[in-house]
């Protein structure tokens, strides 16, 4: 997981976020505590404090003195639609964009769309029954 290029302790914001997003770490349950992430990934402890303190800055996670941190009431539908928004501004509008110099209508990019998403959900030929 560490060496996507990205700075580290963004990489374990997102590692932890996924884990929020996907259920393996639920509201409410306690996160890694920054020694468990350093020891962990191998990392400075200042690393992994970095990347608890943007989820702590996101709202995502809180801390309950003397006891941890963890994962804030809500954080779930934050990250989904934070990544939501993300998954927009990075495919849904350069993809409209194109749509509009090629004079495709919205109801073109939907069929365009259903026509690939039902060929992408059928298993590979060597896979069906």
């Amino acid at each position: 997981m560490i060496d996507d290029g990205r700075p580290i302790f963004h990489q374990i914001a997102d590692h932890l976020a996924d884990s929020i997003i996907d259920g393996t770490l639920p509201e409410e349950s306690r996160a890694p505590s920054t020694n468990e992430l350093a020891a962990f990934y191998r990392i400075n402890p200042a690393t992994a404090a970095k990347g608890i303190n943007v989820l702590v800055d996101q709202g995502v996670l809180y801390k309950k003195r003397g006891v941890g941190m963890f994962v804030s009431t809500g954080a779930r539908a934050l990250l989904s639609r934070g990544r939501q928004e993300a998954f927009a501004d990075r495919y849904i509008s350069p993809l409209l964009i194109e749509a509009r110099r090629l004079r495709l209508t919205t109801d073109d990019v939907v069929a365009l769309i259903h026509d690939r998403s039902t060929t992408i959900d059928q298993p590979p030929k060597g896979d069906r029954p």
